[in-house]
């Protein structure tokens, strides 16, 4: 007998994956130490006017699917009005059948509004439009109270070197219970593919820390500041993007030749341009083992793909895709210049592209020092991979290549408040995933054991690997 889409028991095939899921997993908090949450909305507790703005507005999943199914860019990043945009996405959602969208779309409506006996389609959108809308209005789903309806502890954002924290500030001085950490993102810094954007944040950043940056050491100790800058308003992690992993070998002198032709505004060959790179994720990776950070690298996008929609509008319109960079050598030189030195922190990584999976399972086993359990992590299933069957293959592959007991778990990596049940989605695999294990004899049915795992890895071990206070 088929089961009911999207019942209490959504994901959960087995008696034991109930279990886990209800008793264990369900209670736990949410720690989101990953996301692109606007920290400005947070600290206005802003309201949302209509579902539109809360859910179309900067989600580039959607947009994709969108084009996809056919609908004009003036649905999507356009003038048309905020109802016309959402008709398109509620026309699109039936097609999505297969894709996480139709997933994540109605444990949304679900979790957040009730609304657990419609799906989304053209013949409904109307009444979901005006019904989700008539409810953002309140006070109940103003930003704070919808983080604290989906029993969320705390949030990191993701933010520039140059950025104020103007609204972290106002935050933590509004006294919200809700801790909303920033990281540290500095891929601006080292972006010496575009010389003008990269001479135009020297500029800034010389301004800001009342530095003349005409040498590059005088830019790293400006990044400095800036790094202490941030630990001093509460940052205890970084988060870098990169298309491949940097380790080439430099020197001082080379490095600061290499800065004088950047700040002349001359061409670098593609060697100086890896070079630089590979400097500059080395001083990275020194401040935050310095300053006791975790350093998070996110490995793999291929960006900005449609030189047509990006002259138009700009990064992270939807048109990034997987890399196919090789990526084992240069991590691993990356990884051991830093731990034969002792100077390896705390590190989590990601790739885009699931054929990089056994790589990254394998590679966090050759720099654990037994400091800290689980100290180099392989990091939750990102961004295309973030699916049921991406979700699924991460944790298998470091089930078998490390220890899946040590994992630090889900993020959301969204720009939406409304994206908090990414974290129910997650669960349910997990518990699905040991539930079928169990019933197939391969764990041992031991509730208290295996409760203790999901427990751990829904909250507990995030809490206990980030040295960022809940209290």
């Amino acid at each position: 007998m088929a089961q009911e889409f999207l019942s209490e028991d959504f994901l959960l095939q087995s008696k034991t994956a109930r279990t886990l899921y209800h008793e264990h997993a369900a209670k736990m908090p949410i720690y989101d130490y990953h996301c692109h949450l606007p920290a400005n909305q947070i600290a206005a507790d802003h309201r949302f006017a209509n579902l539109t703005q809360a859910w179309l507005y900067g989600d580039h999943y959607k947009w994709r699917a969108m084009r996809a199914n056919g609908v004009a860019e003036k649905y999507i990043t356009g003038k048309a009005c905020d109802y016309e945009k959402f008709e398109q996405w509620a026309r699109t959602v039936p097609y999505c059948l297969g894709n996480p969208l139709y997933h994540w779309t109605h444990l949304e409506l679900k979790s957040l509004f009730g609304i657990k006996d419609k799906l989304l389609g053209p013949d409904t959108a109307e009444e979901i439009y005006d019904c989700t809308s008539e409810m953002l209005k309140t006070p109940e789903f103003s930003v704070r109270n919808i983080m604290r309806k989906m029993n969320v502890k705390l949030v990191c954002t993701t933010d520039d070197p140059l950025d104020s924290l103007e609204y972290h500030r106002k935050i933590r001085h509004d006294r919200f219970e809700i801790k909303v950490h920033t990281a540290f993102r500095p891929d601006r810094a080292m972006a010496v593919e575009d010389l003008p954007g990269l001479n135009a944040f020297i500029d800034h950043l010389g301004c800001i820390c009342n530095i003349e940056i005409n040498n590059c050491h005088a830019y790293l100790e400006a990044l400095r500041d800036r790094h202490k800058y941030f630990h001093d308003n509460g940052c205890r992690l970084s988060d870098h993007g990169l298309d491949t992993p940097y380790a080439e070998d430099y020197t001082e002198s080379k490095i600061e030749a290499i800065f004088q032709k950047i700040i002349t505004g001359k061409d670098l060959s593609g060697e100086e341009q890896v070079k630089f790179k590979s400097a500059m994720m080395v001083e990275f990776a020194l401040m935050d083992y310095e300053a006791g950070w975790v350093q998070q690298l996110h490995i793999g996008a291929l960006r900005n793909n449609s030189s047509r929609l990006f002259k138009a509008l700009g990064p992270d319109i939807g048109c990034d895709s997987m890399d196919d960079k090789l990526i084992a050598r240069p991590l691993s030189g990356f990884l051991d210049r830093l731990d034969a030195n002792g100077d390896l922190p705390k590190t989590i990584l990601y790739n885009l592209n699931p054929r990089d999976n056994a790589v990254l399972a394998t590679m966090i086993g050759n720099f654990q020092d037994g400091s800290v359990p689980g100290k180099i992590q392989y990091g939750s299933a990102w961004w295309f991979l973030d699916q049921k069957d991406g979700m699924e293959e991460q944790m298998r592959i470091l089930a078998n290549m490390g220890l899946l007991s040590r994992f630090v778990g889900m993020l959301t990596d969204s720009r939406s408040f409304l994206s908090f049940p990414r974290h129910e989605y997650f669960r349910r695999i997990l518990c699905n995933m040991l539930g079928n294990d169990v019933e197939a004899g391969l764990l041992p049915n031991d509730t208290a054991l295996l409760g203790k795992m999901v427990e751990d890895i829904c909250f507990n071990n995030a809490k206990n690997y980030f040295s960022m206070a809940l209290d």
